[in-house]
């Protein structure tokens, strides 16, 4: 049954962490989806967690799950903001929406320590830097 349904392929869809602003104290970052398409999407959701080891012992974050809502096409919407102290775990985001009545799905994962600023790319449509996966 499983392998009857189709594997409808993610395209020109990305997360990124986006540096909001710095200061020599500290650092405001946020997560965005941002629709790379010329169509829209429809029903965003995403799941996101953290996971890993700090400090010697495994650790999980809660899940929390994002109602986004609609995102029209070559346009972006906030996820959720996020702390720097989270940026040695693997960060981990699940997609789901549908396009054209077709429903899509993709995990993008922001492993530990890749969110630096050698990584750091300016972000298509919002302006600032930030870690960018498609």
């Amino acid at each position: 049954m499983l392998q009857d349904l189709p594997e409808n392929e993610v395209h020109d869809i990305a997360i990124a962490v986006v540096l909001e602003s710095s200061t020599p104290v500290d650092q405001d970052w946020s997560v965005y989806i941002i629709n790379l398409k010329e169509e829209a999407i429809d029903t965003v959701i995403v799941a996101s967690k953290g996971y890993g080891t700090y400090e010697d012992r495994e650790v999980k974050t809660s899940v929390l799950r994002h109602l986004i809502g609609d995102i029209g096409p070559l346009d972006y919407k906030l996820i959720e903001p996020i702390k720097n102290d989270l940026f040695g775990l693997s960060n981990e985001y699940w997609l789901s929406y549908y396009q054209d009545g077709v429903i899509y799905d993709k995990k993008f994962v922001f492993v530990p320590e890749s969110i630096i600023e050698e990584n750091m790319i300016p972000i298509p449509f919002i302006g600032k830097p930030g870690v960018m996966i498609r």
